[in-house]
This record gives structure tokens, C-alpha cells and sequence, in this order.
């Protein structure tokens, strides 16, 4: 796709400017043409640097695409039509891939294709809820309403994300501490004691023999450890990336003693405030179901809501495939059947939503406190012991030596 830059007449005779992906010069003047652009200057433009860079580490940030729909929702309230909408944002952009982006939906648009049409076009951006969200917002003429929606729900959303995510720093920063601890004691510290007690002759204690052993071990098979080490990470990237192995893995995050509460309280905020944002903005029930069960991301909440969606379409209510699956606590299941029976549904969903991030906020510090002694105990424990273990001998000879 080639980059153009164009100057013509408007319909109204005044002079507009713009820049056009496309193919070839002659699909650039077929949409001036649509867009009542006459005597059009072309002119192909330089290649960017940027389009040249590889897009391996190319995306867009939740932050940036709450901006993003934000200010187009401010822009289409304000009466913008959605080309002029898209050019604003996209020259703007500091971001080029997402710039690259806007431009080839407002090359979409301008070619005569709606804008959900032009969103699809790029699922690493816009995930298929913000496509049938705003299909559902054009379709009803309430465009800026559901992008304001989709802004906070993304908002809120990702305040859940950091939430959980934020949890698990802490502990993998005390195991990674421990594992680099324990390597330079085996490599460095260990054999440096080892050579002393060598020098003073005499039996040592039975827990120091076994830390010095272990030492030896370690040293001799290090790169075959750093190679298991290695291997087992790629067959956990195996075992998760096949269907049986995602699915036992899933299955049991909703179980683990200290991170299940976590993970299933947040799974149920997540579907709660999906499921309410979509019934809200008009998406029928069976769609909004589909949808919010492939963004789940977890596939016992997936199959979950497939089974609901299923019972639902042989003409059941919500509230007995909920409780059937054993996913969604009582609660949930009794306010949503309350909601469907009041006709409220997407105002009970987004009250549940409310509550249970206020309960992934409370699980989330109860997992840390329980966590910190733990970790702090496994640390004490290992490096403690191995210290102890060679200070034995040390406090041996002291003692004989009085």
C-alpha cells in the first residue's frame, strides 16, 4: 500500500487537503470521485521509515486506545463527520503503527465502507466487542454514547488487569531474588568455604557435607540444569498452547488455594461489566453472549458461557444454565436472575461489575498478606539454612579452640 497526497475542490468549491493508502493512483482518484473531490492534484508520497521497520514490537496501548475513543466520541458529539474524525485523530497520532492504522480505516470509510466494516479489519486494535459495539452504535445512531461506554468499560477494565497482574510482582520478584541467590552461592560462595575447611582437616557436620555436595553437583551440571530449565519452559508453552493442556491449566487457576479466589472474582467482573456494557448498548442477548465468551480468556468461563448461550437458545432464562455450571457464585446468579426478571438486566450486571471489583481489590490484598510470609519463610529456609550450613564448621572450631 502506497501513500498519496492529494489537493482538490470540495462540493462546496473550497480547497481540501489529504492523505490516501491505497494501491494505485487510479483507486485514489476513484474515491476522490465518491467524495465529490474535482480537479485533484496526486502525488505519491515518500516511503516512510517507519512502514520499512519490522512490526514485530508494533501495537497500540490500552492507554492510547482509551484515548482514542475518548476524543473520537467528543468529535462525533460535536457533529464531525467520521473522515474528517479519522484524519484529525490520525495526524495527531504519535504512534505509527496506529497512525498506519487510522489512516487504512479512513481509507475504508471513504471508499463507502462502515466504520464497524473498517474496524474489523483490525483485530489487534479493536477486539470484537469494540467492533459489535459500534456496529450496534451506528445502527441505533447513538455512536458517541457506546464509544463513551467503551472508553470506560476499557478504563475499568484495565484497572482490574493491573490489579491481578500487580499481585504476582511480588512473588516472582522474591522467587527470582532466591534462584539468583542461591546460583551465586553454589558457583562462588560455597566452593570458597569449601577450600578453607579443606585446609583445616576434620569431619564436617553431615548438613554442611550435603550443601557442599550439592555445590559439586551444581557446578558439573550447570549447563545441563540451565538446559532443563530451558526445556521445561518450552514444554509448558506446549502443554498451554494445546487444547487440553489450556484447559486443565484454566480449570485449575479457579481452584488454587490463594490466586483462585482472585482469578475467579475477576472473571466475574470481567463478564459481568462485558455482558452489561453490550446489553446496554443494544447488542441482542445470544451476540453479546458469544462474544463475551471468547473474551473471557479463560476457557472454564468460556465453556461456561457457551452452555448458557445454548440454553438460553432453547428457550430457558439465564439464572438455571448459571447455577448449573458452578462457575458464577450464588450471588451473581440470584441479582442477575433478579435483573431479568425486573427487565433490568444490564443495570444489575453493571452493579454486580461495581461490586466485584471492589471484591478483586480485597482478594488481591488478602493473597499478598498470606503470600508475604510464605515467601519470606521459603527464603529464610533456603539461603538461611545454606548459611547456617557453612558457619557450622566455623562455630565448631571456635568452640574447640576455647
Amino acid at each position: 500500500m502506497a501513500v498519496f497526497t492529494w489537493e482538490g475542490r470540495g462540493p462546496s468549491g473550497d480547497i481540501k487537503r489529504g492523505e490516501m493508502e491505497a494501491k494505485a493512483l487510479a483507486d485514489v482518484q476513484a474515491r476522490l470521485r465518491i467524495m465529490g473531490i474535482t480537479s485533484p492534484k496526486i502525488k505519491k508520497k515518500g516511503i516512510n521509515i517507519d512502514i520499512k521497520m519490522p512490526e514485530i514490537f508494533a501495537g497500540v496501548s490500552i492507554k492510547e486506545l482509551v484515548v482514542f475513543t475518548r476524543q473520537f466520541a467528543t468529535m462525533i458529539d460535536a457533529g464531525l463527520p467520521l473522515v474528517q474524525c479519522m484524519d484529525i485523530l490520525s495526524s495527531q497520532n504519535t504512534n505509527p503503527f496506529f497512525k498506519r492504522v487510522l489512516l487504512q480505516i479512513k481509507a475504508d470509510i471513504e471508499s463507502g465502507s462502515t466504520f464497524a466494516d473498517a474496524l474489523k479489519k483490525h483485530p489487534k486494535v479493536f477486539d470484537a466487542l469494540f467492533v459489535n459495539l459500534v456496529a450496534a452504535g451506528e445502527i441505533g445512531g447513538v455512536l458517541d454514547t457506546i464509544l463513551n461506554r467503551l472508553a470506560v468499560f476499557i478504563e475499568k477494565n484495565m484497572k482490574v488487569i493491573k490489579k491481578v497482574k500487580g499481585a504476582m510482582v511480588y512473588p516472582m520478584a522474591i522467587i527470582a531474588v532466591m534462584i539468583v541467590s542461591v546460583t551465586v552461592m553454589m558457583i562462588w560462595v560455597i566452593p570458597t568455604f569449601q577450600s578453607m575447611f579443606a585446609s583445616m582437616g576434620g569431619q564436617l557436620p553431615w548438613m554442611t557435607q550435603k550443601v557442599i555436595e550439592l555445590s559439586e553437583f551444581f557446578q558439573k551440571y550447570i549447563l545441563f540444569l540451565i538446559a532443563g530449565v530451558v526445556g521445561l519452559i518450552w514444554a509448558f508453552r506446549v502443554f498451554y498452547n494445546s487444547n487440553w493442556g489450556r484447559n486443565i491449566w484454566d480449570r485449575s487457576l479457579l481452584y488454587l488455594p490463594l490466586l483462585g479466589p482472585v482469578v475467579r472474582k475477576s472473571a466475574v467482573a470481567r463478564f459481568t461489566r462485558t455482558l452489561g456494557t453490550m446489553i446496554s448498548s443494544g447488542v441482542p442477548l445470544l451476540d453479546a453472549l458469544d462474544i463475551v465468551a471468547k473474551a473471557s480468556g479463560n476457557r472454564k468461563i468460556e465453556e461456561s458461557v457457551y452452555y448458557v448461550r445454548d440454553k438460553i437458545s432453547e428457550g430457558q432464562n439465564m439464572v438455571g444454565p448459571l447455577e448449573e455450571t458452578k462457575v458464577f457464585p450464588p450471588m451473581v446468579v440470584q441479582m442477575i436472575g433478579v435483573g431479568e426478571a425486573t427487565g433490568a438486566l444490564d443495570v444489575m450486571l453493571s452493579k454486580i461489575a461495581d461490586f466485584y471489583e471492589e471484591e478483586v481489590d480485597d482478594a488481591v490484598g488478602a493473597m499478598t498478606q498470606a503470600m508475604e510470609p510464605l515467601m519470606l519463610l521459603m527464603v529464610a529456609v533456603v539461603l538461611g539454612g545454606m548459611l547456617i550450613a557453612m558457619y557450622m564448621p566455623i562455630f565448631t572450631l571456635a568452640g574447640n579452640i576455647k
